[in-house]
């Protein structure tokens, strides 16, 4: 019987060879995952903006800018009127002013007599700090009915009108706070003729736009100190 030759010491066949797709790559370096990064990032900022805004809506609200306008009940004391006081005479103070405090607004009204009591003309400062509301398309309309001109170089707006010999009025707008400084002749009703009769003995006005300008500026620093 022939038998299968033996293999021990016998011809050692080569391997064959491997194809380079089979061959293992080499190990590179680990790529970092962008993402995680960015998360964290995202999640820094979200948390920094919820605080600001948490911050900012937990403060309390500061309300209008009041431009250094303070809240002042003594206008009366505050308002020197050196201008109209050389023109009409000087003014006597009438009782005590009227306040007015609400939460919306701060309203105060001074009235005096320039000159003679008798003869001499009556005079009205109005000061009106708004708390919450923009006062400013009110105070286009009620400039309106007095038919009164712009008038430059005092506070955000200014209107005037002079009504003759007979008086003028004067109105300032400056953020939220509104002044008013007016002067009118005064009369007495005469029940037997059934009419006004004329008390005030008039001064010629002319320039006085420029005057009541003067002591309206003057009043607006004096009730920001």
């Amino acid at each position: 019987m022939i038998s299968e030759p033996e293999l021990v010491g016998g011809t050692h066949y080569p391997e064959p060879e491997r194809l380079r797709s089979e061959e293992p790559a080499p190990p590179g370096p680990r790529q970092r995952r962008p993402w995680g990064w960015a998360l964290g990032g995202a999640l820094v900022a979200s948390a920094l903006w919820a605080g600001g805004l948490y911050a900012y809506e937990s403060r309390p609200d500061p309300g209008p800018d009041m431009r250094g306008y303070r809240s002042a009940t003594d206008v009366c004391g505050k308002a020197k009127l050196e201008g109209l006081a050389g023109v009409l005479g000087k003014a006597s103070w009438d009782a005590t002013p009227s306040v007015e405090k609400d939460p919306a607004l701060e309203w105060t009204i001074c009235t005096m007599t320039f000159g003679s009591p008798e003869t001499g003309y009556s005079g009205m400062i109005e000061y009106t700090r708004h708390l919450v509301t923009d006062p400013g398309p009110e105070f286009e309309a009620h400039a309106k009915p007095y038919e009164m001109e712009p008038f430059e170089g005092l506070g955000e707006k200014a209107y005037v009108s002079v009504d003759g010999n007979r008086g003028a009025r004067l109105r300032v707008l400056d953020g939220q706070v509104e002044l008013e400084l007016s002067f009118d002749s005064q009369a007495s009703w005469m029940e037997d003729q059934g009419e006004p009769v004329q008390k005030t003995k008039e001064i010629d006005l002319s320039g006085i736009d420029q005057v009541m300008a003067q002591d309206m500026a003057a009043l607006m620093a004096a009730l920001k100190k």
